[in-house]
């Protein structure tokens, strides 16, 4: 399993090379066509896609309901790793990115535009987390547009109702 440590040094490789890094974070618990949406319009932003995603246990802390995740991080995380214009992926434990995004120093951060961009109030749920850090060395921080009709959660809700 991948974990920052271990991708960290081919990271650095690349931004020694010129190559611009994008970094995203998701839980990814049910993969869908709006999350396969989101990463690839996440991809072109760069020329290497980074893509965090939460352990188990951070998604239980995020409270997205008892039953999940549904699928386990290495099972995410095979998933995610398996998108051809995924470059690399890894497994965070905490509960924000914030610390993944410190080290990697990522060129763009982005998030799907459920997310403001412009939003400062850490509280609010619109707050893209890192990006204050990302603006302050002068990284971007975007949003692309999501994919309507697709969520996890709604998934999860249509099969409980139909079985």
């Amino acid at each position: 399993m991948h974990l920052l440590k271990d991708i960290l040094p081919k990271i650095n490789q690349l931004k020694a090379e010129g190559k611009s890094i994008v970094f995203t974070n998701g839980c990814f618990d049910i993969l869908h066509a709006g999350h396969v949406d989101y990463l690839q319009a996440a991809s072109q932003l760069a020329d290497f896609l980074v893509i965090a995603v939460n352990s188990d246990d951070s998604v239980k802390r995020l409270e997205k309901g008892a039953e999940r995740p549904v699928n386990s991080e290495k099972n995410r995380l095979k998933l995610i790793s398996a998108l051809g214009f995924v470059h690399t992926a890894f497994i965070f434990n905490e509960d924000t990115p914030l610390a993944c995004i410190a080290e990697i120093t990522p060129d763009i951060l982005v998030k799907g535009a459920d997310y403001d961009p412009k939003e400062t109030d850490h509280n609010a749920k619109t707050y893209i987390v890192g990006s204050k850090e990302v603006l302050s060395y002068g990284g971007e921080v975007s949003v692309v547009k999501l994919t309507e009709g697709f969520s996890t959660t709604l998934l999860i809700e249509k099969i409980k109702r139909a079985y």
